[in-house]
């Protein structure tokens, strides 16, 4: 299992303390476990099939099949569309669904797509013109969406001019230096025209007002799809 792992590790295109982080394992717990050979804990194996939804768990276990799940074998036909009144079909479209993780962030991806490769391409019917997908993690849009889950988006060029009030977003905030990627309502902020409302659809989390100047990258979110991870 473990030159699987390595190897799902370097098709991530990540460090080992990258992933290591991704999963929140230990320093060294997952690249210490492959250097010398030891079994990985049971927990963190669990813990790598939770957060990466694409990865087969027959390959990772018996060595049988593919290492990525087909996204055709993935998807449930649960897709949800959150179109404006002046959306138009797309037709058909070929959308790609990129890992955050591996792409180092929406910033990274929307600044340099071109180069960027797909995990996979998914097929909609009847969507508005999308620029690509996305896993979501957290839960601060649970019900409405949970962790795995994909989001469809558009780019949002101008971030000025290009925001409807009470729409879904996926955003990119720059936070003491980090990048902050959530999916978020925005409303307008009561602080002055200089901010705007981050709502979340969980109650368990608190409104936040930020200043426009902190978003990086901006996309409106025209359909989320709930996957089901075949096993």
């Amino acid at each position: 299992m473990n030159s699987r792992i390595a190897a799902f590790i370097q098709h991530l295109g990540v460090s080992y303390n990258e992933f290591e982080r991704s999963i929140n394992a230990g320093r060294g717990s997952v690249s210490g476990a492959i250097k010398n050979d030891r079994n990985l804990g049971s927990h963190i194996v669990e813990s790598i099939l939770q957060k990466y939804k694409e990865l087969s768990a027959d390959w990772l276990f018996r060595n049988h099949g593919e290492m990525l799940i087909s996204t055709d074998k993935m998807l449930r036909e649960e897709v949800t569309q959150y179109r404006l009144r002046t959306d138009n079909n797309g037709g058909f479209q070929q959308i790609p669904l990129y890992n955050l993780e591996a792409t180092a962030g929406l910033v990274e991806l929307f600044r340099h797509v071109d180069e960027k490769t797909p995990m996979d391409y998914l097929s909609i019917p009847n969507l508005p013109k999308c620029d690509g997908a996305v896993f979501v993690t957290g839960d601060s849009m649970y019900p409405l969406l949970k962790s795995g889950d994909i989001v469809i988006y558009k780019e949002v060029s101008n971030i000025e001019e290009g925001i409807f009030w009470g729409e879904m977003y996926l955003v990119s905030v720059d936070l003491d230096g980090e990048e902050y990627i959530s999916v978020k309502y925005i409303q307008k902020s009561e602080v002055d025209e200089n901010h705007i409302k981050l709502v979340s659809q969980n109650s368990h989390h608190q409104p936040k007002d930020i200043r426009k100047d902190r978003i990086r990258a901006l996309a409106m979110v025209k359909a989320s799809v709930r996957i089901n991870a075949m096993r």
